[in-house]
């Protein structure tokens, strides 16, 4: 009895501990300025300081503040080139609690659509971390999960030989993903429906930079299809997109 009572108070006291740790990481993440910086960071880009104190509107001495407690709680992490640090979200698990907080905060239940207070540049299309999301990497995931090349799951994607030759001639190296052919899944934020992740999600976006079939909004995470990537989209994908989807040339960038 005195083992048990024992065995129950550790567990106890190690729920406890994860408690307060949870607790802590909301405190930092739900401070407005903290939460516009992290949010400037979502896509996984690497950003100065003094560019994060403007995207929180505030001095860069408060954002030195703000971004010690972040680096200190393991949520940012900072690499130095020559006189100026540049901050970056420590890990997908952190991109991923950033994109979930959003679906909590957008108030939509499943199979609604998104608010209209969302910007529309971002529910057309944006970068999740290193992948595509809003409209864009919901139709893009559903364009493959109708040809077959994905099997969309709870947990994740399956990809199927048929995705496996189609991403192969698209010039992707499918070596590791013959061997473990699953890529996470995310649930998007403006969406509510699946959008793909993992190193599919990422492979998929790089090669659309690489190819120049996306670009960058300047300074956001918004992308916008380019006419050489609405046809090869449609080409190999199989994707038709609207055409507010398409870029245009002024006001976007590529990315290296």
């Amino acid at each position: 009895m005195a083992a048990e009572v024992t065995r129950r108070l550790q567990g106890y006291r190690s729920l406890m501990s994860n408690a307060y740790k949870m607790a802590e990481i909301a405190r930092l993440v739900g401070e407005p300025a903290r939460a516009h910086m992290l949010l400037a960071l979502g896509d996984g880009r690497a950003l100065p300081a003094g560019e994060l104190a403007a995207c929180a509107n505030v001095s860069a001495q408060t954002a030195s503040g703000h971004l010690a407690l972040l680096e200190r709680a393991g949520l940012v992490s900072a690499v130095r080139q020559g006189r100026h640090r540049y901050f970056r979200v420590t890990s997908p698990e952190v991109a991923a609690l950033l994109e979930a907080t959003l679906i909590v905060a957008s108030g939509v239940r499943p199979g609604q659509l998104c608010p209209t207070r969302v910007d529309p540049l971002l529910a057309a299309g944006r970068t999740c971390y290193n992948h595509l999301a809003g409209r864009l990497g919901v139709a893009l995931c559903e364009a493959l999960g109708a040809a077959g090349h994905v099997i969309v799951g709870e947990d994740g994607a399956h990809v199927t030989e048929s995705g496996l030759t189609v991403l192969a001639h698209w010039g992707l190296d499918v070596t590791a993903l013959r061997r473990h052919p699953y890529t996470r899944t995310c649930i998007d934020w403006s969406e509510r429906r699946p959008h793909l992740g993992g190193p599919v999600g990422g492979a998929i976006y790089r090669q659309c930079l690489a190819r120049g079939w996306v670009a960058h909004h300047l300074d956001c995470r918004a992308v916008r299809v380019t006419p050489e990537g609405y046809k090869g989209l449609a080409r190999v994908f199989g994707l038709a997109l609207p055409a507010p989807l398409m870029a245009r040339k002024h006001g976007t960038r590529r990315r290296a």
